[in-house]
């Protein structure tokens, strides 16, 4: 049925639920799961307001911040899903916004099915407020479950 599943992972509970029935999913069918943790990348003041420091602090990235802690939650899935005894599983990050990233890594890795987790808002507030499952049911060119 699904060779491929992609599960992107914010690091939220709504995003753990998903993972579960991800796992749940790629046991039944013998499919690949795809973990992807998207990060953002920050503008030219975001990232100067991370030069503000402490005494004796060394100036961080925020990109590399961002990515490092999006490195983690992808790490926390793939282990999860392990954990949970599934052996085909790898994990991925990426930076950019994060319904396009993820429509292009889906497409990109040739998945079958995307499984995301819900933000919890009502339909009408989703769409007001343009939540990424939201934009990533309306342009995904494959099934999308969302949880």
């Amino acid at each position: 049925m699904f060779k491929k599943i992609l599960m992107p992972h914010d690091g939220s509970k709504g995003a753990d639920a998903a993972l579960e029935k991800a796992i749940e999913l790629s046991k039944l069918t013998g499919a690949e799961l795809i973990v992807l943790t998207v990060y953002r990348h920050h503008s030219i003041l975001e990232a100067s307001l991370s030069m503000v420091r402490g005494k004796g602090e060394e100036p961080g990235n925020l990109d590399d911040a961002m990515k490092a802690a999006a490195r983690e939650v992808g790490e926390y899935a793939k282990h999860r899903a392990r954990d949970l005894g599934l052996e085909k599983v790898q994990a991925f990050i990426k930076g950019g916004p994060s319904a396009r990233t993820i429509i292009a890594f889906s497409k990109e890795k040739d998945c079958d099915l995307i499984v995301i987790g819900s933000r919890g808002l009502g339909a009408s507030e989703g769409y007001m407020l343009g939540s990424v499952s939201h934009k990533v049911t309306s342009t995904a060119s494959m099934p999308v479950m969302v949880v």
